[in-house]
């Protein structure tokens, strides 16, 4: 058989050839134990092989393909920093307001690895990725304004017609509306995250591994920026004063602004994303298409399964003399075609690809996942119960141990309330910037000193932040109640130490962004392909502990009498307990030649 050049939806693959079998050629089960000098796997016989054309995308493509990174980033800025304080203006307690993002992690958990999946198998004549980006851009843009307008839409439904510069009560109709658009919105951010972080992967050639990791979290540090001096920026309401009324304050004008900005710098990204990410569309009944789940199942045979879906149909020769030998042979061979019977209706039949199967699917990876995978899982679920405190809470912090601000209090708390809360948006304006910079010296950290070493080091000056968080909210608090401030708004020596903080968490998140997905790529890159179900079962210990804390840090700070210390002293605690894991349970080899997957939780 001629060789000729063929392109494929993978362009990770080093070199690879496909195996083709002729209808007359014999075929036997690979040994993926033994590996040629080229690192594919050497089969008992030598039937024709298709070299794979390794086109890879350009630099100025792999940057343009990525800017719909910036624009989810951008609306995923101002939900972390405003979010959070704007339910508490329609009457929510405290307490309660960590209850509303328990829809992230739920929707994480389900969607984003069944829209990993799914994209995995879709064929689309517009690709396997851009469908999704495309729906969940969409998505975002709907829940966006159904959050912006949430106050409007509750004074509508029959919530109090007082104005709300003097009502304090509580307006149910606009929270429920309000909660309506912020579970709409995560289960959208799920939608698109996923398949961007796999377009990535998949325009991507071993070799630009690297610069692809940083471009796409450029684009993020990119996002986080403007999103978060958007959310700093008090001045929104003054430019468009037509946003404000009876029923939606200056907080609300300012909301519901920033929010319109960020559909429209979104529409722009996903657009570019679109025009310039040249897909190639995945053929149905490919033969020898490898499951996208091979990589994360350590097991040899249920990739020969695989590969013996495009054995053709062969007479029955089992009553014609054979030796011993080949009658082995014959009834291996067999089997496989027996079990191959049940493998190709779980390949060809939607059902299995619906949640439920996703997430069993998810689970089942996790039983055959390598050992070292189960250390890499733990540190990551210790790292993001240290985390999520902390993004819940960040700007209700400044605002409330801070500047000693109350958003259902007189109008002076109020007010310091809320220029708490833009002090802790620029506060995260510069975690970005950091974070930013910070993404391009992962690498070279990673190769002196090992992704292990790097990773348990992120950890303990997450410990250390964390715990300074909790020790300056100590200190401010006692200055405060003792009458030693004379300004409501605050100590300025405690202001800076604040923001120092947050700069300083934006190292040791670069580090969480990255280095979790190259390892566990590096620990699973058995084979091409998978992202999407690679993405979800690592995405399991980032939801659960989100989950864990949504529930708990409300009735957790309430046990102590309210504010936010309490969650960011359990954060440094379990900041510490993934150090501590990362040290002595990690593989000590891990990250010497280091290459990031380019896969980022927003």
């Amino acid at each position: 058989m001629d060789s000729v050049s063929i392109r494929v939806p993978y362009k990770n693959l080093r070199q690879a050839e496909v195996e083709l079998v002729g209808v007359d050629e014999p075929h036997n089960p690979i040994d993926h134990n033994l590996k040629g000098s080229n690192g594919i796997p050497n089969g008992s016989s030598s039937p024709s092989r298709v070299p794979i054309s390794s086109n890879y995308c350009s630099l100025k493509t792999l940057i343009l393909s990525c800017m719909v990174a910036a624009g989810v980033q951008f609306g995923w800025a101002l939900q972390l920093s405003l979010l959070t304080p704007y339910i508490q203006t329609l009457g929510i307690e405290h307490a309660f307001s960590s209850f509303i993002w328990l829809c992230g992690p739920i929707t994480g958990l389900v969607v984003q690895p069944c829209v990993g999946i799914w994209s995995d198998k879709c064929t689309s004549k517009y690709g396997r990725r851009r469908p999704f980006i495309l729906a969940g851009s969409l998505m975002i843009s709907v829940a966006v304004t159904i959050i912006g307008f949430s106050a409007e839409f509750g004074y509508l439904l029959g919530d109090t017609q007082e104005h709300c510069s003097t009502y304090k009560g509580t307006r149910t109709r606009a929270a429920i509306v309000f909660i309506i658009g912020f579970w709409m919105l995560d289960l959208a951010n799920n939608t698109v995250q996923g398949p961007a972080r796999a377009l990535l992967a998949d325009l991507s050639g071993p070799e630009q591994r690297n610069s692809a990791n940083a471009v796409f979290c450029s684009w993020m540090a990119v996002g986080n920026i403007l999103g978060f001096s958007a959310g700093a920026s008090g001045d929104w309401h003054r430019w468009f004063p037509f946003l404000t009324n009876k029923a939606c304050c200056e907080a609300c004008g300012n909301l519901k602004a920033a929010f319109l900005v960020a559909v429209v710098f979104l529409t722009l990204c996903t657009l570019v994303t679109l025009y310039f990410a040249e897909e190639v569309p995945l053929v149905t009944h490919q033969h020898h298409h490898l499951s996208d789940s091979a990589p994360l199942l350590d097991d040899n045979q249920q990739v020969n399964f695989e590969l013996a879906k495009s054995k053709p149909v062969t007479p029955d020769v089992d009553h014609l003399p054979k030796t011993k030998a080949e009658s082995r042979n014959h009834a291996e061979n067999k089997d496989l075609k027996n079990l191959d019977l049940k493998v190709e209706e779980d390949h060809d039949g939607s059902f299995h690809d619906g949640p439920g199967a996703v997430m069993v699917n998810l689970l089942t990876s996790l039983r055959h996942l390598p050992p070292a995978m189960h250390s890499v899982l733990a540190v990551m679920a210790f790292s993001w119960l240290s985390w999520f405190p902390f993004f819940l809470f960040d700007t209700d912090w400044m605002g409330r141990e801070v500047y000693h601000g109350n958003p259902k209090g007189d109008p002076s708390e109020v007010k310091s309330y809320h220029q708490g809360v833009r002090e802790g948006a620029f506060g995260l304006l510069l975690n970005s910037v950091v974070l930013g910079i910070s993404s391009f010296l992962i690498e070279p950290m990673c190769q002196q000193m090992g992704a292990r070493i790097v990773w348990a080091m992120s950890n303990f000056i997450v410990f250390a932040c964390m715990a300074g968080t909790a020790i300056i909210s100590l200190v401010s608090v006692n200055m405060y109640e003792k009458g030693i401030q004379h300004l409501i708004e605050g100590n300025e020596a405690i202001k800076m130490a604040s923001l120092i903080v947050f700069a300083l968490l934006g190292f040791p998140l670069a580090i969480t962004y990255s280095v979790p997905f190259s390892v566990t790529a590096e620990l699973t890159a058995d084979t091409g392909g998978g992202q999407g179900l690679a993405i979800g079962v690592l995405n399991l210990a980032v939801v659960i502990p989100q989950m864990l804390v949504s529930l708990g840090a409300g009735p957790w700070d309430a046990l102590f009498g309210g504010g936010n210390i309490p969650a960011f002293v359990l954060a440094s605690l379990f900041a510490f307990g993934a150090g501590i894991i990362a040290t002595l349970k990690l593989p000590k080899h891990l990250g010497s030649s280091f290459q990031s997957s380019g896969f980022h939780f927003g």
